[in-house]
């Protein structure tokens, strides 16, 4: 049980980690000014690729905001640490490293 704890912690820091750095990013929906007397052509393709670079941070940001949620639903439902797929225990050091993991090694790479 303190270790469940340990992790929900962990999960909870992360959570506000990936928010802070959402709030930070939200540039990257703003569209692209393209004014030709301000920006030469290459400056714009910088802007353009740093905006897609940007949007997909974004997008594996949200995918890690889920997969957080998640793994504090398990834990509140009790089911944390068991794999999805063998339902083992999922050894300490892999959700120490990934508290978001839903698999166990075994079934990772089998």
């Amino acid at each position: 049980m303190v270790e469940t704890e340990r992790f929900k912690q962990q999960l909870l820091h992360l959570k506000v980690e990936l928010e802070e750095q959402q709030l930070d990013n939200e540039s990257a929906d703003k569209p692209i000014e393209l004014d030709q007397a301000r920006l030469g052509r290459l400056s714009r393709m910088d802007a353009l690729q740093g905006q897609q670079m940007l949007q997909e941070l974004a997008r594996r940001q949200r995918a890690k905001l889920l997969a957080i949620d998640a793994a504090l639903r398990r834990i509140e439902a009790g089911d944390y640490g068991d794999c999805f797929v063998c339902a083992e225990p999922i050894d300490p050091r892999r959700l120490t490293v990934d508290p978001t993991a839903t698999r166990c090694v075994s079934c990772v790479d089998g």
